[in-house]
């Protein structure tokens, strides 16, 4: 189990520093050509090698962390019955949206981002959907569930239509920038109002996040996750780091109201759930009462006789 958590760290620290010099390729050398042509052969190389392969690095290192995290702290089943229909539902919505419009709006990927399914879908998409969607819905659900006691059928909704939100939130800001900045990894053939994308996008985004975090609550258990706040810090910069990305592009391509609406949707709230979560100690408390209440359905009490007093 430590040789995992080492793993996982050590994907997760890959992650953020692809992220750094993604942004460091795109928003420093490639605007100013003199300095690639000043650099060594090796640079060059190096350069040229992040420039086609950057963008699926960092997913892939997002990915391998994250299902390392979850397969480790919640469990295989349930981290397979997040991530198949978070991976296999958002490619069919990609699929449909580049095909037909629906439900996202016209739009088409260009180069960067991988080998692309059909022609249309970069392969790294979906698994981008799967990592920050589970750290959106970890985030939300764990945070709730540790202040409000509700019953499931209240909170559950709630949960899902939280974590889609706070996945929404992270295409307010990435969008704007990866679709117009000078090296774009995705158009939209029809520009809509909201910086060059239609409103309708924000609509499929919340659908297909709503959709896929339904499917994996009605798999999971219903009773509450015993996740502490120590636990969530993963997950957290997980979600944080992307949206700090996703800002500076933005903010270098002069977008600074997506910005803003990311803040507001997505970053307080999600620093809010965290510090919702449990305590260490409380949530030691909370899986022993749910491995009492497992048992006590598995194997009910006796029914003790009845004693005639006669």
């Amino acid at each position: 189990m430590k040789q995992l958590a080492i793993a996982e760290r050590s994907l997760l620290a890959g992650h953020i520093l692809s992220m750094v010099f993604g942004l460091a390729g795109l928003l420093l050398v490639l605007p100013n050509a003199e300095l690639i042509a000043n650099l060594p052969e090796i640079g060059k190389t190096v350069f040229q090698w992040s420039m086609a392969g950057g963008g699926v690095a960092y997913m892939l290192l997002g990915t391998a962390a994250v299902a390392i995290y979850v397969f480790r702290t919640i469990g295989t089943r349930q981290g397979l019955t997040f991530m198949l229909p978070a991976v296999f539902l958002s490619l069919g919505s990609e699929l449909l949206g580049t095909s037909t419009g629906f439900p996202f709006g016209h739009y088409r990927y260009l180069s960067g981002l991988g080998y692309k399914v059909a022609g249309l879908v970069p392969f790294t998409i979906p698994l981008s959907w799967f990592y920050l969607g589970i750290s959106a819905y970890l985030l939300a659900r764990v945070g709730l569930e540790s202040r409000f006691q509700w019953s499931a059928w209240l909170r559950l909704p709630i949960a899902i239509a939280l974590g889609a939100l706070l996945l929404t939130s992270w295409d307010f800001v990435l969008d704007p920038a990866m679709s117009q900045t000078n090296v774009p990894f995705w158009i939209w053939e029809q520009p809509g109002a909201f910086f060059g994308m239609p409103y309708q996008n924000f609509v499929g985004w919340m659908g297909t996040g709503i959709v896929f975090m339904s499917v994996a609550t009605l798999l999971w258990p219903k009773q509450p996750l015993a996740l502490s706040r120590q636990q969530l810090v993963f997950p957290l910069v997980v979600y944080l780091s992307n949206l700090a990305f996703s800002t500076v592009m933005s903010l270098g391509a002069g977008f600074v109201v997506p910005v803003l609406l990311g803040m507001v949707t997505g970053v307080i709230p999600a620093i809010a759930l965290y510090w919702m979560a449990r305590t260490p100690e409380a949530a030691i408390e909370q899986t022993l009462a749910n491995t009492m209440r497992e048992t006590a359905v598995v194997n009910p009490p006796a029914t003790l006789p009845v004693v005639s007093t006669k």
